[in-house]
């Protein structure tokens, strides 16, 4: 399963602007994406205590990354747009902890989440330099 997303995710949609397709063609959107299914299957077997507090928290939080990540070929400053993501995914980093540490995560599925942010937050880094860089 994780070498289908290696690869960018191909999504067929049905749209007016190709900044769709080249938002969903982003190799950070493949792996956030299969970062989000993972952690939904996680959230489900949440103690109901925490499904809908730290659970709902945490895929709001994760959908918000989505649509940020979907709005930076549009923003007028991507730098500040990218760094807003890299909160969210620092923001996750740390509901993720809290989860594991409450019990409602197991240790492997909160090492293989924290595992998944890891990468994202390494492409992210080198797409503000890259982006900080092309500004100069």
């Amino acid at each position: 399963m994780s070498s289908e997303y290696s690869k960018c995710i191909q999504i067929r949609i049905f749209t007016h602007t190709h900044t769709a397709y080249s938002s969903l063609d982003l190799p950070i959107f493949a792996k956030l994406y299969e970062f989000y299914e993972k952690l939904t299957l996680g959230i489900a077997i949440f103690p109901k205590t925490k499904r809908y507090t730290l659970g709902q928290k945490l895929d709001n939080i994760t959908l918000e990354t989505f649509e940020l990540l979907f709005s930076v070929s549009n923003s007028n400053n991507k730098t500040e747009t990218l760094y807003k993501i890299s909160n969210k995914i620092d923001l996750l980093k740390i509901l993720l902890r809290l989860a594991n540490d409450t019990q409602a995560l197991t240790n492997r599925s909160y090492l293989q989440l924290q595992e998944m942010l890891q990468e994202i937050g390494k492409m992210l880094g080198g797409w503000i330099r890259a982006t900080k860089q092309s500004l100069l």
